[in-house]
């Protein structure tokens, strides 16, 4: 489970929009920094994932560089070329794990990204198997048993609202529940003896709740409880013991790692710094003890010898985000990815004996150089109130060397409660590479900045966070070669929300908006939540407000109900299974805006949900952002 659990709109388009590659030639290229067309950044793979062999000599890793996504293995000496392990063709395939003493795989997958995923086995025949076929109901792999006979999952098979904990063995797959849901609580991890399993409640997204289930005397019990608004997320267990790492912000602004000791009731820290230290686990004896920070957009990566607790004396690594640590099962190989703005994902291994590490892959487009793509820039700058707004800045090349003022885009993260952050984004290259100066805005309410940022737009959604994003055009003002007469502003999910509340609420202030997948009328998407985010439907409430005791407030932050009020070109994307943000909200909007007489289009993908699994689909996505967006910013238009 995912750092502070909480419920988010978003399957991140920024983690979904990806790649780079052929190139075109331009007359604007004033310096010379080559025009690359959309074939060229999405020929550009995506990579995520990592797994051992049992023998440790190939690593798995999902890939989407057939166009849709597989499973890949690659040796770990860099041997050779990756091999593809699934042929599919229709609906994305998520790689998860090889079997512990054999080479069968264990993935997931979805139909036409509705997201309701079962679990599959590829058997030693190449045989695909679905080991949890009921297609109504959403499973999802959770951990191996540390004895390696079975493995833990969840589903909500029993009940569409709530998931239980089953146990499967892996030789005739036959599933034994260990947990049945009493209610709002999430299955987190379980004890290497099996008789503990973690649990986490949602209140708001200021307070969770831990509790642990004792298999043997089957009884719940609150752990730790505390008074107040406080975070505690359980983590993972120390392994060989009843000692349970968890996160928790009480007492300080950003969240740190703490043991408990079923045992004793005691606590204990672990791991602290001046940022949120929002996971660390251990590698399979204890040896090792990683720990992952969100220090200002990047995630910084600190590894220690668990007795000791001194760090790991790693060589220099590339420059970049290290992130996805995975340490094998010997404890001799660490899979991770290196991962910055102008460089998408690429899969490495480290050797602890050696101290040597070697890359595995090499994701970019062999058509694009690097040195054309843009590198983006920490800024902060002061909102209405005198908030400070951490942001992050793309600069095309071509603003040195031009006298002319550039069009500019605001890039708005999913959530709420998202973060846009110091990796690769394709959209945002090409985007750049086409002219655009883009600032990536961390409005009040993103994650990685503290608690009291990130509860500063509680129930003020579409309010104090778009003026937080009107305020950037002051800072891009003071760049001086920006002309803030042609500002965009686009974003997925929640940004897409943004975009159109922008356009809405503030018409005056962008030159056009970009919506994807975002929502446009809040009463709607509240009381459509999918089943299987029951749990987080308190939470979310809390957050945003409540359908039925907040419909009028709900009504006035709702842009389908206020569309007459839109005057500016607006893009809307829309995938048709979306369970998230259903196709109707923006099939309304659309049909509301279209009264309006003002420039729009909408594009409907019928095979993707609340994302992209397609890169057809992201070719032309792009494509159409690009062109909507070079048709209406080439003219100045009186924005106040």
């Amino acid at each position: 489970m995912q750092h502070h659990l909480r419920l988010i709109f978003l399957i991140s388009i920024t983690a979904c929009l990806w790649a780079c590659t052929n190139k075109e030639s331009s007359s604007e290229n004033i310096k010379s920094v080559p025009t690359y067309t959309v074939e060229q950044f999405l020929n550009t793979r995506k990579i995520f994932g990592s797994a051992f062999s049992p023998n440790e000599l190939k690593v798995m890793y999902s890939s989407n560089e057939t166009g849709i996504f597989n499973a890949f293995e690659i040796d770990t000496e860099g041997i050779g070329q990756p091999k593809q392990l699934t042929f599919s063709k229709e609906n994305a395939i998520y790689a998860i794990s090889y079997f512990p003493e054999d080479e069968r795989i264990l993935f997931k997958s979805d139909r036409g990204g509705n997201e309701i995923t079962n679990l599959f086995v590829k058997e030693k025949n190449g045989t695909l198997r679905n080991i949890t076929p009921d297609s109504t109901a959403k499973s999802e792999f959770l951990a191996w048993a540390a004895d390696r006979k079975s493995f833990f999952y969840i589903s909500n098979r029993r009940d569409k609202k709530l998931f239980d904990l089953y146990e499967m063995d892996i030789n005739g797959f036959n599933a034994q529940m260990i947990y049945q849901n009493e209610g709002e609580m999430i299955p987190v991890c379980i004890s290497d003896d099996k008789r503990y399993v973690a649990l986490q409640k949602k209140i708001s997204r200021r307070r969770t709740e831990m509790y642990v289930y004792d298999t043997q005397l089957r009884k719940t019990l609150p752990i730790n409880p505390l008074e107040g608004d406080v975070v505690q997320n359980p983590l993972n267990f120390k392994p060989q013991s009843y000692l349970l790492n968890f996160v928790t912000d009480k007492d300080a602004e950003f969240l740190y790692v703490k043991s408990y000791d079923l045992a004793t009731g005691k606590t204990e820290e672990i791991a602290r710094a001046d940022w949120d230290v929002y996971k660390t686990y251990y590698s399979r004896t204890g040896k090792y003890r990683v720990e992952y920070i969100n220090r200002d957009a990047r995630v910084e990566i600190k590894i220690y010898e668990t007795a000791s607790n001194r760090p790991v004396n790693l060589p220099t690594l590339p420059e970049g985000e290290i992130s996805s640590v995975n340490i094998s099962d010997s404890e001799q190989l660490m899979a991770f990815y290196v991962n910055s703005s102008k460089s998408p994902n690429d899969l490495y291994i480290y050797n602890f004996s050696t101290g040597k590490y070697r890359k595995l892959t090499n994701a970019l487009s062999r058509e694009i150089d690097p040195n054309d793509l843009v590198a983006g820039r920490v800024i902060r700058y002061r909102s209405y109130d005198s908030m400070e707004i951490p942001s992050i800045l793309y600069t095309p090349h071509i603003a040195t060397q031009t006298e002319a003022k550039l069009p500019a885009v605001l890039w708005i993260h999913g959530g709420p409660g998202g973060q846009s952050r110091l990796n690769y984004t394709p959209l945002i290259q090409y985007m750049v590479n086409r002219g655009y100066v883009v600032l990536a805005v961390n409005h009040r309410g993103s994650l990685g900045y503290g608690k009291t940022f990130f509860a500063a737009d509680d129930r003020k959604h579409g309010d104090v966070d778009l003026k937080d994003c009107i305020a950037a055009k002051g800072y891009l003002h003071s760049l001086g070669y920006v002309d803030t007469t042609r500002v965009a502003i686009a974003g997925g999910s929640y940004g897409g929300y943004m975009a159109l509340a922008a356009l809405t609420f503030s018409p005056q202030s962008f030159a056009l908006g970009v919506d994807i997948f975002g929502v446009s009328n809040w009463l709607r998407t509240l009381n459509s939540i999918p089943p299987w985010w029951e749990s987080a439907r308190k939470e979310l409430y809390n957050e945003i407000g409540d359908p039925k005791a907040d419909s009028v407030m709900l009504y006035n932050k709702s842009p389908l109900f206020h569309a007459k009020n839109i005057c500016r070109p607006l893009l809307v994307i829309q995938g048709a299974n979306d369970p998230r943000v259903l196709k109707i909200e923006s099939d309304q909007i659309v049909e509301a805006v279209r009264k309006n007489n003002v420039p729009l289009e909408y594009v409907l993908l019928p095979d993707e949900g609340h994302g992209f699994s397609k890169r057809e689909n992201e070719q032309l996505v792009y494509e159409k952002i690009v062109r909507f967006m070079d048709k209406h910013l080439k003219n100045e238009l009186p924005v106040q």
